[in-house]
């Protein structure tokens, strides 16, 4: 009898993770490496904010708290979600978990049996089939196209949609690729799922306020009120609020499924941390002015990273409408030998040599499910995201 659960045989580490630990134990070994790999904003937690924590821990806000949310925490995220997206939740219709992924994580596990299948497009965040095989479901990947804006279309999915399907995960603006819905496009969606009554909506909104040009953002529950009842919209403090450890996470939904999720979180981990949730009230309910001077920072390294990307030869980058990432493709450097004597015949093979020769950390299109692709986060620094460029674009030149 082994020790390792079987279940733990479906999954593999965080491709993510394992680019930035590599790339921080180069850089312990003295290699000059640019991480960008992290999907982590560079920016602080704004002042008032950490203020707000250090007031709960000298007002004694310590202990343990109810599972899912301390109720200024519940209010202010039912404000949020009502202020901001036109969406009504009661107190009990809010979960606090440690982090989206752990909102993510409990939902599916709350809720999926054997069999049941969970439709998600690609290229996708790396944890949403991992986490369907945990939970002992099917993940069924649906391929966008980078000519479609990497959107998934209505066809696809009523061509992925069979009786088994219990969730389709939609997340706008996206990790990897940045690509954000138009209310349009969501709508076509919805009135789509309106005709499937089985199939329960999960929208990863985690990214909603980093948008550009401009954009709107819209969510599905919003767009098809008739959808709210099965739908589950997700979110956090991480990106927007540059709190990535502090690690909050929240989300809006029908009551039967926040008591399932609340149950499985009294038998997992329990409250979140008690300081962040308090932190968590401050970022939502205090200033938000802050966030106009990130956006417009990031759509500069935006705008910087796609027009030098698209300079390096073999390359190209679409611009995209939200996030913090650019998803390139490599294909015209597939099949040629680097400086070094390695032969690129994958986007893995891509970001290894470009990590080996030129220092360069990104993470290749296959962890996302699509190929031959790297997603570069270009939450960093301005100087650091030029000399990448130009490291990319070296490497490309002297690819033959």
């Amino acid at each position: 009898m082994g020790l390792i659960a079987h279940a733990l045989e479906r999954v593999k580490p965080s491709p993510t993770m394992a680019i930035t630990s590599k790339a921080r134990e180069m850089k312990a070994a003295g290699f000059d490496v640019i991480g960008l790999g992290a999907g982590e904003p560079d920016f602080d937690t704004p002042d008032n904010v950490k203020q707000a924590a250090i007031a709960a821990i000298q007002r004694g806000e310590t202990k343990y708290t109810a599972v899912d949310g301390i109720p200024e925490l519940k209010r202010a995220i039912a404000s949020k979600f009502e202020r901001e997206n036109d969406l009504t939740y009661k107190p009990a219709e809010i979960t606090v978990g440690s982090g989206g992924k752990q909102v993510l994580y409990n939902a599916l596990l709350a809720t999926l049996n054997p069999g049941d299948e969970v439709i998600v497009p690609s290229p996708y965040w790396v944890s949403y089939p991992d986490i369907v095989l945990l939970a002992g479901a099917t993940p069924v990947v649906v391929e966008t196209k980078l000519e479609d804006g990497f959107k998934l279309s209505p066809q696809a999915l009523a061509a992925a949609i069979t009786p088994r399907t219990k969730w389709f995960i939609f997340n706008s603006p996206s990790n990897p690729t940045g690509a954000a819905y138009t209310r349009e496009e969501i709508k076509a969606l919805t009135e789509l799922l309106l005709k499937h009554e089985n199939v329960w909506v999960l929208s990863d909104d985690i990214y909603e306020h980093l948008v550009y040009d401009g954009f709107a953002f819209s969510t599905p529950a919003q767009v098809e009120p008739k959808l709210k009842g099965r739908t589950l919209t997700m979110n956090g403090v991480s990106k927007a609020y540059s709190m990535t450890g502090w690690r909050i996470g929240y989300a809006g939904g029908p009551e039967p499924l926040i008591k399932a999720i609340a149950t499985l979180q009294s038998q997992s981990t329990s409250n979140p941390c008690s300081i962040s949730q308090w932190a968590s009230v401050e970022a939502l309910e205090g200033p938000q002015d802050f966030l106009k001077r990130w956006v417009a920072s990031f759509q500069d390294r935006r705008d910087l990273v796609v027009s030098m990307l698209n300079q390096a030869k073999g390359i190209s980058c679409p611009t995209p409408e939200g996030a913090f990432y650019v998803y390139p493709s490599c294909a015209g450097v597939i099949g040629r030998t680097s400086r070094d004597g390695k032969k690129i015949e994958t986007d893995e093979d891509f970001a290894g040599a470009l990590l080996q020769e030129e220092g360069v950390a990104v993470v290749h299109g296959a962890a996302f499910g699509l190929s031959p692709f790297f997603r570069i986060s270009y939450a960093t620094g301005i100087e650091a995201l030029e000399e990448a460029c130009r490291r990319i674009q070296r490497f490309c030149a002297n690819a033959t």
